[in-house]
């Protein structure tokens, strides 16, 4: 697999795309989130080593701390909490209980606050949306995700003076970002419930102007969807196989766990053989935005989600504090298993637990 680590010089090559969408009022909810990018300049990046609190990790066992006294071990030593979404502050499309106090409370201490989501399903106008239906006031500026992720690619390599389309598999978020950056694609839901000929002769004519697909999670892929992306990466020359995220499941109900864009993505790769460049968590973009353009010390940000192989390691390779909360897919038993070697700083149950034990002494 590749991650995509040239993705941050599409976004430090313009003064803070995601601030600058918001600065025109009277747009629509969706215009208003088009990006500003411009011819990447490349420079020297550095990626410092991980910064850990004081504890001890064992190289061939999970020994993480409970976070116990977070005014010491965590709030002390954190300007920045960039927080996943699913698992962390809703399950599906219920709010985890607390969440809209702990995040006053974190604002209230002066803590600056991003989400940063694997999803693609909506663009980050979808997701302004959704923040919005559960009653929390994010602003837009603070949302990144995948679908965003995978546009801001494609403008750092010049996609489109290729003039050729995109292929989607995905849903309506992939789209609408591809629209603001005047990307032409084809798929996504308009080909939703379509079944090729698989009769006698039958075969799946593709157009031969594509010249990328781009997998993210869709709850409609279905059998068209796959041979029309597998015979765009096999057939035609020079067709990039993009992924927005590999996360093995999802939260699509607070009720269960549910199969995630890996089992898209690793459909494309079993019939094609190639491997995707992954634009979504665990590639840096994000973070390297965030440090650059916002001038932000990276020691001092912390990362909290509930999957190891994305939140906690989009963490641990980038230089950040983390720690992993037990309210989406990951138990307990599984952090702290022999087994598992990716180790975050500290593990909480809920982010609701960043203030418990302090307002317990003060009581």
């Amino acid at each position: 697999m590749k991650y995509s680590k040239s993705l941050l010089t599409a976004i430090l090559a313009t003064s803070s795309p995601i601030v600058s969408a918001f600065a025109t009022a009277g747009k629509s909810a969706i215009s208003q989130f088009r990006p500003a990018f411009t011819a990447p300049i490349i420079g020297q990046h550095q990626y410092v080593a991980r910064q850990t609190f004081s504890r001890t990790t064992a190289v061939n066992m999970a020994n993480v701390m409970k976070l116990t006294d977070p005014a010491e071990n965590l709030l002390d030593g954190v300007d920045v909490f960039i927080f996943d979404c699913d698992g962390v502050i809703w399950r599906g499309d219920s709010l985890i209980d607390g969440i809209p106090e702990t995040l006053a409370k974190l604002r209230a201490a002066g803590k600056r606050m991003f989400f940063v989501t694997n999803n693609s399903t909506k663009s980050r106008a979808g997701y302004k949306k959704k923040f919005d239906s559960l009653g929390l006031d994010i602003p837009p500026e603070e949302i990144f995700s995948s679908s965003f992720a995978a546009a801001a690619y494609l403008e750092q390599t010049k996609f489109k003076d290729s003039g050729k389309k995109v292929y989607i598999i995905g849903e309506v978020g992939i789209g609408e970002e591809l629209d603001l950056i005047d990307v032409p694609w084809i798929g996504g839901p308009d080909d939703k419930g379509k079944e090729p000929n698989m009769g006698p002769g039958g075969k799946l004519d593709i157009d031969e102007d594509v010249g990328a697909v781009i997998v993210g999670f869709d709850r409609y892929v279905n059998y068209y969807k796959i041979q029309y992306a597998q015979l765009c990466i096999n057939e035609l020359p020079g067709c990039e196989f993009i992924a927005t995220n590999l996360d093995a499941v999802t939260h699509l109900t607070d009720a269960q766990e549910w199969a995630g864009n890996g089992s898209m993505v690793g459909a494309i790769k079993g019939c094609t053989g190639q491997e995707p460049t992954v634009v979504g968590k665990p590639s840096p973009l994000m973070i390297d935005y965030l440090a650059e353009k916002l001038s932000l010390d990276k020691s001092r940000i912390c990362m909290v989600g509930d999957r190891l192989d994305t939140d906690i390691v989009f963490g641990t390779d980038n230089g950040l504090k983390s720690v992993l909360v037990l309210s989406g897919v990951t138990t307990e038993e599984k952090l702290l298993s022999q087994e598992n070697t990716i180790t975050p700083d500290f593990y909480a149950d809920t982010i609701n637990d960043f203030f418990a034990e302090s307002e317990a002494k003060v009581l």
